[in-house]
């Protein structure tokens, strides 16, 4: 039994398809339920708002990966009840923000050069892989 789950698992790895498709459904489906979070929360979906949205929930950015053009504002919102979740553009050298508990935002201008922008949330980007980017657009 334990040969054939391995002999599986090689074939998976070897054609590409092992375990990120279930770490992609996983993500989706906490993305999903931030939303209802959100919409329970202030009565709307995140997708209204004038500002482009990523929900923290589950150690997850929701949406991981954004895009935004030059001066666009990015709100941050933590949709947990009870974990607090921070804020932090390491790599650009930038300071990480305060711990945002249930409910609390930050907002972010993004009048940075064009680029790709990595941020993580500090306490949980190490053991829990909560990461995501900010692709700056002209």
């Amino acid at each position: 039994m334990l040969l054939a789950l391995l002999c599986g698992m090689i074939l998976a790895l070897s054609h590409g398809t092992a375990f990120a498709q279930t770490s992609d459904d996983k993500r989706a489906k906490i993305c999903a339920k931030a939303e209802k979070r959100y919409q329970k929360l202030f009565g709307k979906p995140s997708s209204s708002e004038d500002v482009t949205v990523v929900m923290m929930h589950k150690y997850t950015f929701c949406p991981p990966h954004v895009t935004v053009k030059q001066g666009s504002v990015v709100r941050f919102i933590n949709v947990d009840k009870r974990t607090s979740h921070s804020v932090w553009f390491k790599q650009a050298g930038k300071k990480e923000t305060e711990r945002l508990f249930g409910e609390e935002k930050i907002e972010m201008t993004f009048d940075l050069p064009v680029g790709k922008y990595p941020y993580l949330c500090g306490p949980h980007w190490k053991e829990e892989g909560m990461i995501g980017t900010v692709t700056v657009t002209p």
